[in-house]
């Protein structure tokens, strides 16, 4: 299996034992973004909309950084610690995402890293000319 590691300034470096993504093929494997800042790496001030906002704007550039856009993430997952935030996540997704969304998964949890409240992580399927 050949394995390419994507990273980029542009999101918050990984700060454990994971990469920002990893491409194998043409399959790219997005890890958890949180709402962090990618130049202070520290969590946004704001309310959960901002966080949501951060959250998307740190998987775009991994992606981006990969070779791809939203159009071609197929799986998201969005882990909440309130799920009553749905709604906006929801809202949130349709200023990021066009039809035909990709498959989702919406889970609750009890707590993520540093106390956010929302983290997504995806894979994505690069375009191919041949496909």
């Amino acid at each position: 299996m050949n394995k390419e590691i994507i990273s980029t300034p542009l999101a918050p470096q990984a700060i454990g034992t994971y990469s920002q993504a990893v491409k194998v093929g043409e399959t790219v494997y997005l890890s958890g973004q949180i709402p962090l800042d990618p130049e202070t790496m520290q969590v946004v001030d704001g309310d959960i909309a901002l966080h949501i906002r951060r959250v998307f704007d740190n998987l775009k550039a991994v992606a981006e950084a990969a070779g791809g856009d939203f159009n071609d993430i197929v799986k998201l997952n969005v882990f909440l610690t309130d799920l009553s935030n749905f709604p906006i996540v929801n809202e949130i997704m349709a200023e990021y995402f066009s039809q035909p969304y990709p498959a989702r998964a919406a889970i609750g949890v009890a707590a993520l890293p540093k106390g956010v409240g929302v983290e997504m992580d995806g894979v994505m399927v690069l375009r191919n000319e041949y496909y």
